[in-house]
């Protein structure tokens, strides 16, 4: 059996498994990245596009494609026993650079595999994982390629990102707890002729004393009046009761039963808010619901992430653009372990900043798939940013901080907002601060809103790279009235002209913002000085 090696494995080429190549490639980092299915499946399975995975692509360098390819979500009209009871707009305060979009699995895929041509990585279809073991060489994994040869191959890491069934997660013996709804869905991708507004969904329901006893859910996709629908299993496609109904994790989509176009019509003749007929169906399946959390992300030197770590009904679209987060903390967190600068504990924050993001996931959906999101109790601007995964947060990790408790603004552990009207002494034109921290790594902004010299933000800016091995770059942001002793600067400097920065930051003050990889703050020192800066980067990097 012939022996390979590469830094990193990483098992599934779903939109999480696919995130960690494209990351870990973009890095520097050598990987491979294994598939068992022979091709791309093309099923529109997870549509929603939250606003901050599209954040996520802005940094990648990957969400032009994105944008170009989906449709935008508007929000979605809530109708029972044939009323309009609702009807939610998706609206997001001016300063978040993207909104909601719909766009079906299988283009989210493509793009992000195009990306990872761009570094010389392709997918190996047709090849699956039997078995791995790990060493203090690392990890050993067994695999069998698509033309039946068997390999052995050995990695510093491996990334489980196989899914519900995953092969990951059960090797490494991790539990996998939770529960399976009782209901079973159909899915289907079809167009219909009604005249309701584009770029709304629909969520349409049948209810008896409260109790919902039939559903129909439509999400827009790309195309002329195109929606992915999903609804009751009617009792001609059940199996429930039925022997070889008893999967340990009863979750997605179902073989051997395919819904007929008039399995979709019958339910959009009950529950359809007007008169409607569907046509050009494209694909349909039967699926299930679980909802289950890993007791760990992570074992040794092997990782799970995406529904191999979590899943949960598809309230809210919250499970791929969650697992599309989980594989970018991680990718960078790796690929600083794989170069040796890595702190010893910085592996151990994957599992200590994605677990409890995944526990309120699972938890909140579960509850909305019970009452609906109208039912929750939170403020309506707090379910839009909440539900656009733009609160998440790390205040409590092991390597967050210095920060500065009871000032208004993000702080170490928060997602690092984006501005406007950035401006510098070549380009005439104004830049988002998401321009200038595209395609980086670490970037310590350094902000001043008086005049003086630039000599002590030129020493915090050494002491960061001295540090990192090189791996943090710094520039300058000036208030617009500030900055005589620019001329000093030996970094980049910007300039604040319509105050945006200093409004999103709360900045005040000679404050330095370390953004890390992945767009959140590590840390927030103000004033700035080289000790607390010091004693953060310690934990993080290997000094």
């Amino acid at each position: 059996m012939p022996v390979v090696s590469t830094d990193v494995l990483v098992v599934g080429a779903g939109p999480v498994g696919l995130t960690a190549a494209a990351e870990l490639r973009r890095r520097g980092v050598d990987c491979r990245i294994i598939d068992k299915l022979p091709a791309r499946l093309p099923y529109a399975k997870a549509v929603g596009i939250q606003p901050r995975t599209l954040e996520v692509w802005d940094r990648m360098g990957m969400v032009r494609a994105a944008l170009e390819a989906a449709v935008p979500m508007r929000g979605q009209f809530i109708y029972v026993n044939g009323a309009e009871q609702a009807r939610i707009d998706l609206r997001l305060p001016p300063e978040v650079p993207y909104g909601f979009a719909a766009l079906p699995q299988y283009e989210t895929e493509r793009i992000i595999e195009e990306h990872l041509a761009r570094f010389g990585t392709r997918i190996e279809r047709g090849t699956e994982l039997v078995s791995f073991t790990q060493d203090g060489d690392g990890v050993r994994s067994r695999l069998t390629t698509s033309s039946g040869e068997e390999q052995e191959l050995l990695s510093r890491y491996l990334i489980g990102c196989d899914g519900a069934h995953s092969i990951v997660r059960k090797t490494l013996g991790l539990t996998f707890e939770g529960g399976a709804f009782p209901d079973e869905y159909m899915l289907a991708d079809v167009e219909v002729d009604w005249s309701l507004p584009q770029g709304y969904g629909v969520r349409a329901m049948h209810q008896v004393d409260g109790a919902t006893d039939d559903l129909l859910v439509c999400i827009p996709l790309p195309g002329r009046s195109r929606y992915r629908v999903s609804m009751l299993v009617p009792p001609e496609l059940s199996t429930k009761g039925q022997p070889g109904d008893r999967d340990e994790v009863s979750h997605g989509l179902e073989g051997g039963r395919a819904p007929g176009l008039e399995h979709i019509q019958a339910v959009l003749d009950r529950l359809s808010p007007e008169p409607t007929t569907a046509s050009a169906m494209r694909w349909s399946s039967v699926f299930r619901i679980s909802h289950r959390i890993v007791n760990h992300y992570a074992n040794g030197q092997a990782f799970v992430a995406g529904d191999a770590a979590h899943i949960h009904p598809p309230t809210g679209a919250q499970g791929m653009n969650t697992g599309i987060q989980d594989a970018y903390n991680l990718a960078w967190k790796l690929a600083l372990a794989v170069a040796d600068i890595a702190h010893p504990r910085l592996l151990g924050s994957y599992d200590a900043e994605r677990r409890p993001v995944g526990l309120e996931v699972v938890g909140r959906t579960v509850r909305h798939a019970a009452a609906g999101i109208e039912a929750d109790p939170a403020a309506p601007e707090t379910i839009m940013l909440r539900e656009a995964q733009l609160l998440v947060a790390y205040r409590d990790s092991p390597i967050v901080g210095p920060g500065t408790l009871g000032q208004e603004g993000p702080d170490a552990g928060d997602r690092a907002p984006d501005c406007g009207g950035l401006t510098g002494a070549i380009a005439s034109y104004p830049m988002r601060l998401y321009d200038v921290l595209r395609d980086r790594g670490h970037l310590l902004l350094l902000y001043a809103d008086t005049d003086g010299p630039m000599s002590g933000f030129n020493e915090l800016a050494a002491t960061a790279r001295d540090m990192t091995h090189g791996q943090v770059d710094a520039c300058i942001v000036l208030a617009a009235g500030a900055g005589a002793g620019a001329d000093g600067a030996q970094l980049p400097v910007f300039r604040d002209s319509r105050g945006e920065f200093r409004r999103a930051y709360h900045a005040e003050g000679p404050t330095a913002l370390l953004v890390r990889p992945d767009g959140y703050l590590g840390a927030r020192l103000t004033p700035a000085t080289a000790p607390e800066l010091s004693a953060h980067l310690a934990g993080v990097f290997r000094t």
